[in-house]
C-alpha cells in the first residue's frame, strides 16, 4: 500500500491507493541469476543477468539504499524557509538543499524527518504534513524519498553528524523558489520540495 496525502482547502486528508503488484505475468523481465557486487552499511550493488522485454539477454543493475531519503521544507508565519549548505562529495561542488537526511527502512518517516530537522537546522516544529513520496531514480535505484512541511517552529542548537560540515542560511521561500527555477538549485530533492510546496500554498492548499 502507498499513502498519497490529497489536499483539500482546510486540511490534508489521507488516502490509500494500492500500488499494482509487478509479478511474473506483467513483468517484461525475466531474471536469470543475481549476484551481490558491492556492500557497505548504506548501499548495495546487485548485477541482474536478464532476459530483456525484447528478448534479448544481458544484465541490469540496480543499487539498493538501505535507508529512505528524508526532505523537509520548515516554514515560519512569515513564510521564511532555511537552507542548508554542504560540500556534496559525489558531484564535488558545493550545494544549498533543503533540511536533508535518511532514516532507516523500519524507522517511520515522520520521526526521521523530525531528528534531522533538529539535528542539521536546531528547528523543532509543533505542526508536520507529508506533502509527497516519490523514487529519486529508478532506473537504477529503489532509493525513495519522504518530503515534510515543517510549521509552528522553535529554535534550538543543531547537532550535525561529525561528518557534516553544514551552513545554515534563513531565506524568503519565495527566494527559494526563484532559485530552483533559475537552477541556482540543482538538488532533485530541494527543486521537487520546493515546487510542489509552493503550489500548495499558490492554491492555498495548505
Amino acid at each position: 500500500m502507498q499513502k498519497i496525502l490529497s489536499f483539500t482547502k482546510h486540511k490534508a486528508v489521507l488516502s490509500l491507493q494500492k500500488l499494482q503488484v509487478i509479478n511474473d505475468e506483467n513483468n517484461p523481465w525475466q531474471i536469470t541469476a543475481s549476484s551481490v557486487k558491492y556492500d557497505n552499511p548504506w548501499i548495495n550493488v546487485t548485477e541482474f543477468k536478464v532476459i530483456n522485454p525484447g528478448g534479448g539477454s544481458g544484465i541490469y543493475g540496480k543499487v539498493h539504499f538501505k535507508n529512505r531519503a528524508i526532505g523537509i521544507v520548515p516554514l515560519d508565519d512569515e513564510n521564511n524557509t532555511w537552507l542548508v549548505g554542504q560540500y556534496r562529495f559525489p558531484i564535488d561542488a558545493y550545494s544549498w538543499e533543503i533540511p536533508e537526511g535518511g532514516g532507516s527502512l523500519s524507522e517511520p518517516s515522520l520521526a526521521a524527518a523530525q531528528r534531522e530537522l533538529m539535528e542539521e537546522t536546531g528547528i523543532k516544529a509543533g505542526k508536520w504534513e507529508k506533502v509527497m513520496e516519490m523514487y529519486l531514480s529508478n532506473s537504477v535505484t529503489d532509493e525513495d524519498c519522504c518530503i515534510y512541511l515543517a510549521r509552528e517552529l522553535s529554535f534550538h542548537k543543531p547537532s550535525p553528524e561529525e561528518t557534516e560540515q553544514l551552513a545554515l542560511k534563513k531565506l524568503p521561500f519565495s527566494r527559494v523558489v526563484e532559485m530552483v527555477m533559475s537552477g541556482e538549485i540543482m538538488d532533485a530533492v530541494t527543486a521537487v520540495a520546493v515546487l510542489k510546496v509552493n503550489y500548495l500554498l499558490q492554491n492555498h492548499l495548505i
